[in-house]
């Protein structure tokens, strides 16, 4: 996804996340609360997993955000 989005609007950054935020839907190998990162440049795509289970629905929509912009974030620091 991240480099699809990256290669579309031809960017030189690509950021995409899927993740599990519901009270329901989890399971052991991916609970609820667990979210996936997709960063993709020119020459590389990284995958990174976080879990955050606290919080309700609408919290943890607002950490994956955050948490995918300081991905980004980072990246561009060591840039």
């Amino acid at each position: 996804m991240a480099e699809g989005a990256r290669r579309i609007v031809g960017a030189t950054y690509g950021l995409a996340t899927s993740g599990i935020a519901g009270t329901a839907g989890g399971s052991a190998d991916k609970p609820v609360g667990t979210i996936c990162i997709g960063l993709a440049t020119d020459s590389a795509v990284e995958a990174y997993r976080f879990n955050f289970p606290f919080g309700n629905r609408l919290m943890k929509k607002k950490i994956f955000a955050i948490a995918a912009l300081d991905v980004l974030r980072h990246k561009l620091q060591s840039w």
